[in-house]
């Protein structure tokens, strides 16, 4: 491990190892090799933990460790992104890309095969805090590049093309860099010397296939989705960025992140509301394996969609059926879309196709500042179950306003902060054959928070929250929230008292 701590905190490395091994256990490798203990000479990811949002320190990244190395910005080798060879970058690769005041006005793909032990790094060197920018607006992409679909991103992981002959990605890391303005209204140079504009689907990043990427500390917005991934992707890591202001007026179709992978762990981000008047989801998710854990998700038609894959070897993944969201602070905001907060399930009519299994939603802090009615959950279908446990679920307009469910599924309520008045649901009844469970839950008339007008959700001392979790599903097991999201994009260890709160935040003396 002496390599992977030369890069990492302790607790950095605890948590990623976590992660490696919860994917690994969803069946992801997409054809890859699986992970051995050799994995363990491999150069890391750098500490998370810095002053400036989710940026990690460039210099954390040792050139000494890569056997090639392209610095990119004013006074470096390569005066611009374009003019990095992405067409033939190898393993054991580090690009680095610098501030400048203007935005770099690039385009490009990246499919190199690199290993757990020589990856492809490509990392923005920020300066104090300010992020290297990637502008679609007018961006170039250079001749030699062989980039399908041009129209549909900005950076682009991965070129399909249905034969044998294409190259897989794979253990590529992205950091630090600011990616946007990939939508109709914006228009680039394609690699043939073309003018053409952006689709209304395409991406600040769009990872078309790929095994092992992490997406860290970015911020994508000003697109039609600001990530997108296919089916075809396993392994994937979104830690630490900040995603926000994406999505194309009066659709539903495009959102602020849109994806579907077999794994994929998103983690520390911040998630804000897609731009004015964008109809689209803040989290959108088809994946299997998937964890939500310790973002903050504010707004969007609903905080979080997730629903069916089109694709059997994603449904038939044994982690398809189980997914785990924890940690994390979902806002409702007043008049903003769906009053639903989750959406779990499926939404294309085929219900064989449908997560089936059990939604685990713990220990998170769900705000509605809503005038009207919010309700937490919307269930597809009879079958699937949410086990809701140890979260608190706050609504500015009282408990009269609040309800569970839409109506469908079956949902077990346990130590939760609930408002006195809540409701089972604000249909006139529950569907044939669904049920809500109360199996004991704190109720009152404040949550205790420090201060919920500059958003500070932890609770104060004499919060009802305050060492009244109760126990968690034993399903539970690997993944315990022993860490909090910190303002913004920070990972933080959660204080332990003795006995946890309940909610996404732990109580610490001011």
């Amino acid at each position: 491990m002496s390599e992977i701590r030369r890069h990492m905190g302790a607790c950095t490395v605890r948590r990623t190892i976590i992660a490696v091994l919860f994917l690994l256990a969803a069946g992801c490798g997409g054809g890859q090799s699986p992970v051995t203990a050799a994995d363990d000479t491999a150069p890391g990811l750098p500490d998370a933990n810095s002053d400036s949002g989710g940026a990690v320190p460039a210099d954390e990244w040792n050139p000494d460790d890569f056997e090639h190395v392209y610095n990119v910005g004013p006074g470096q080798t390569y005066g611009d992104p374009g003019q990095v060879p992405w067409e033939n970058l190898e393993s054991s690769t580090l690009v680095r890309i610098y501030y400048r005041d203007e935005p770099y006005r690039a385009k490009w793909v990246v499919s190199t095969a690199a290993t757990a032990e020589k990856p492809l790094v490509i990392v923005g060197v920020p300066d104090n805090g300010r992020l290297p920018v990637i502008s679609g607006d007018g961006a170039v992409t250079r001749n030699s590049l062989y980039y399908l679909n041009e129209t549909r991103s900005v950076v682009k992981i991965g070129n399909y093309t249905g034969g044998g002959d294409n190259q897989r990605p794979a253990h590529v890391y992205l950091q630090n860099l600011e990616i946007r303005s990939g939508r109709p209204d914006y228009t680039f140079t394609d690699r043939f010397g073309s003018v053409r504009a952006f689709s209304a689907n395409a991406a600040a990043v769009h990872i078309e296939e790929g095994d092992y990427i992490t997406i860290q500390g970015y911020t994508l917005r000003d697109c039609g989705n600001g990530l997108f991934n296919s089916h075809l992707t396993s392994a994937i890591l979104i830690r630490q960025n900040h995603i926000y202001d994406n999505g194309i007026e009066n659709s539903i179709y495009e959102h602020n992140s849109y994806t579907e992978s077999r794994g994929i762990v998103f983690e520390f981000n911040h998630y804000g509301p897609l731009r004015s008047g964008c109809l689209g989801n803040n989290l959108k998710d088809r994946s299997s394996g998937t964890v939500i854990r310790y973002n903050w998700i504010e707004g969007g038609n609903r905080q979080l969609d997730l629903v069916e894959t089109d694709y059997t070897e994603i449904a038939d993944d044994p982690a398809y059926d189980a997914t785990f969201v924890y940690g994390n602070i979902l806002i409702e905001p007043d008049n903003a879309g769906n009053s639903q907060i989750l959406h779990y399930g499926g939404d294309g009519g085929d219900e064989a196709m449908y997560r089936q299994g059990t939604l685990y939603f713990y220990h998170n802090t769900v705000v509605s500042t809503r005038s009207g009615n919010t309700t937490l959950l919307r269930l597809s279908t009879t079958g699937v179950r949410a086990r809701v446990v140890n979260n608190i679920l706050a609504a500015s307009a009282g408990g009269d306003y609040l309800a569970i469910t839409s109506g469908n599924g079956q949902t077990e309520l346990s130590d939760n902060w609930l408002p006195v008045g809540w409701r089972l649901t604000h249909e006139s009844s529950l569907d044939p054959g669904a049920s809500v469970t109360d199996l004991g839950n704190e109720e009152g008339t404040d949550p205790g928070f420090v201060n919920p007008n500059i958003q500070n959700f932890h609770p104060v001392s004499d919060s009802q929250a305050r060492d009244a979790a109760g126990d968690l599903p034993g399903e539970t097991a690997d993944y315990l929230p022993d860490e909090q999201y910190g303002i913004h994009q920070q990972a933080e260890e959660r204080p332990f008292d003795g006995s946890m709160d309940i909610g996404a935040l732990e109580f610490a003396t001011p």
